[in-house]
């Protein structure tokens, strides 16, 4: 995984390892090309098929699939959400969409919100404007306060460090954490990102408390267990489900009272399962036009920009279609997980969840009655603004 990272850096490929979990300061050569660490996945793949060894076969199929995809294949969305992911594409019902839709607006709506084409804009006023100094000033700050919740919750005593950076990237994210052992780096994309407030205290927990945090526990348990999983991550592995999911919804376990926060997070819930609804149908072949529809009745604040943002994102890209489902199914079930089980079974995921990466499977295994990572099944129906 180090020699396949090298290569994509020494060529200004996409970065391969997320975070290392047991970093070393032997130097690494770069792989020969994409083939050559092709053939390597292909082989360590079957000999942990042959030694039975699930970690490793899981994830050097994982490899092998995005790899495939960033080689020219193109397979089919549920296979390659099942081979990367973890979890299938199955979808979720019209009414469950709506009803989160409807919550989000009530949650709004009490702050004095409309639901329409200003929303974003009155959401922004309604969070406080920041500067791109204060929030890189104030970032750790608002980390720091909730951290005492995070660890009650989880268990770890796990230390971490991080390091903000301002960066100027034309890509499609805001803010991203990535690091090695117990250190982390915090960039902030000057290019999208937009500052207020309380969307920065979501982004601290988000970033610091469900990447840097998490993943420094995951280091830790690595120092002191002999794990069985592979301790390089990358964001197109099962785990990624976890880490997404859990760090969008942090919010409603550790400030339940916060109205706006709640309502952020109530309007996360429903736009990752609109975007979703966007990686389904664009993979699924549906006219560019009635998709881009179909967002603006779900979402009429949204730009045409920001819509043909998430098309193109979803439907071409070999990452990112891959990736961003990660935040559909991982937001829905640590939501839902949230709302719904008892106290006890909360603190039991959690804490499993600082202990050591985990996959769909594993994370079902722990609520059996959990909702279905990726939706039970919905077909995809396409909705046009008139009907918003």
């Amino acid at each position: 995984m180090r020699s396949w990272g090298a290569y994509e850096e020494s060529r200004g490929g996409r970065q391969v390892i997320d975070y290392d979990c047991a970093p070393t300061d032997e130097p690494v050569t770069p792989a020969s090309s994409r083939l050559d660490v092709y053939d390597q996945l292909t082989a360590l793949n079957q000999q942990a098929k042959a030694d039975g060894d699930t970690n490793v076969e899981q994830t050097t199929r994982a490899h092998l699939a995005y790899l495939s995809s960033v080689l020219g294949e193109r397979p089919e969305l549920d296979a390659y959400m099942r081979a990367t992911q973890g979890c299938g594409t199955a979808g979720w019902s019209e009414d469950y969409i709506v009803s989160l839709g409807d919550k989000a607006r009530k949650a709004y709506a009490d702050l004095g919100v409309s639901w329409g084409p200003k929303l974003a804009d009155e959401v922004f006023q309604l969070e406080t404007p920041m500067s791109l100094e204060r929030a890189a000033e104030q970032v750790i700050v608002l980390a720091d306060e909730a951290e005492a919740a995070v660890r009650e919750l989880t268990g770890t005593t796990a230390t971490y460090s991080v390091n903000v950076e301002v960066v100027d990237i034309d890509d499609y994210w805001s803010f991203w954490v990535d690091g090695a052992g117990h250190s982390s780096r915090l960039r902030f994309n000057k290019r999208t990102a937009v500052f207020t407030e309380a969307g920065l205290r979501f982004f601290a927990q988000h970033e610091l408390l469900g990447h840097a945090l998490q993943c420094s526990s995951f280091a830790q348990t690595a120092e002191k267990e002999d794990v069985d999983w592979v301790r390089t991550l990358t964001v197109h592995l099962p785990y990624q489900t976890l880490l997404e999911g859990l760090a969008t919804a942090w919010p409603i376990y550790t400030e339940p009272d916060n109205q706006p926060l709640m309502a952020k997070a109530k309007l996360n819930h429903y736009m990752h399962l609109v975007r979703g609804e966007v990686h389904r149908a664009i993979n699924a072949g549906f006219p560019l036009r009635d998709i881009a529809d179909h967002v603006l009745a779900r979402a009429p604040w949204m730009s045409l920009d920001q819509v043909g943002n998430l098309l193109s994102d979803r439907g071409t890209e070999p990452l990112l279609r891959s990736y961003l489902w990660s935040y559909t199914a991982g937001t829905d079930w640590f939501m839902q997980l949230g709302e719904q089980a008892d106290a006890e079974t909360i603190k039991k995921v959690l804490a499993a969840c600082y202990h050591r990466p985990m996959t769909p499977t594993e994370l079902a295994e722990l609520w059996p009655a959990g909702p279905t990572f990726g939706g039970d099944g919905a077909p995809i129906v396409l909705r046009r603004p008139e009907a918003a």
